[in-house]
């Protein structure tokens, strides 16, 4: 079996910046213990897959999100990373295109440079049962606010505080969570980071379904529609969102890095 693999940055206008995902298109779904290893072996924070629709729907493809040890419900930046390949180097050529995934249908439209992500709003809610030894696990960081949707969400006092936060690994893998911390910006409307070591990634450059949770919730306390994000990692990258009710959207740029071929014998 030979796989052709793209590498794509995304949430960025730059090489080197953002999230680089591997995306792999398929005519069909191969073995999931195939999949996983294969991210495993790629070792990003993530490798989409996408097929052709298996069922008759209004899905253009079905998608498919792992990191290296695990599969998630949820990807922004391999989702706009897909699209991008879809649109630039496979030559996708309808306006929008449709992903049936495990979250529901997500919907993804290009305007010049910009690819803009239709998906779910999940508002995170007030959680007042923190993990044991969260405060350690996150650095003695001040935490001034704590909520839940998928994630946990903790707010610090500000930009800085997110910025020079250093988390204990091992303590966060321990809490059972993935973690968002986030503040009000400096020049943006908000800015946040996202430790996930329990799924493989202790921490992601940028992401996407992060600001499923985001989006609703600065939405509300900023009274804000439209709005600018930056996910402050060592690569970084810059978020367009946009508050919608029961949706949200979330916008970016992506950068082709390279193609490659993954040959597996026997198979």
């Amino acid at each position: 079996m030979n796989l052709t693999l793209y590498q794509i940055d995304a949430f960025t206008d730059r090489l080197f910046g953002g999230n680089p995902a591997a995306v792999i298109s398929l005519d069909k779904w191969i073995d999931e213990r195939l999949m996983q290893n294969i991210a495993m072996e790629n070792n990003l924070s993530e490798t989409v897959f996408f097929t052709p629709p298996s069922i008759e729907g209004d899905a253009d493809f079905e998608i498919r999100w792992f990191t290296p040890s695990t599969e998630i419900n949820l990807c922004g930046h391999a989702t706009l990373a897909s699209a991008f390949v879809l649109y630039e180097i496979l030559k996708f050529d309808k306006p929008i295109i449709t992903f049936s995934s495990q979250s529901g249908n997500l919907r993804i439209t290009k305007t010049n440079d910009m690819l803009a992500m239709d998906f779910p709003s999940w508002e995170p809610e007030l959680f007042n049962d923190p993990p044991l030894h969260l405060k350690n696990a996150l650095g003695g960081a001040d935490i001034i606010g704590l909520f839940k949707n998928r994630d946990l969400l903790a707010i610090l006092p500000d930009e800085e505080s997110v910025k020079n936060c250093d988390p204990d690994f091992n303590l966060v893998e321990k809490t059972g969570y993935k973690i968002i911390i986030s503040a009000i910006g400096d020049e943006v409307d908000f800015v946040s980071r996202f430790f996930a070591p329990a799924a493989g990634v202790n921490e992601d450059p940028v992401t996407g379904s992060a600001h499923s949770q985001l989006i609703p919730f600065w939405g509300k306390k900023l009274n804000k529609s439209e709005m600018r994000a930056k996910q402050l990692s060592k690569r970084g990258g810059e978020i367009y969102c946009e508050n919608r009710g029961d949706r949200v959207t979330i916008g970016g740029k992506c950068v082709y890095y390279m193609k490659g071929e993954i040959e597996i014998p026997g198979i």
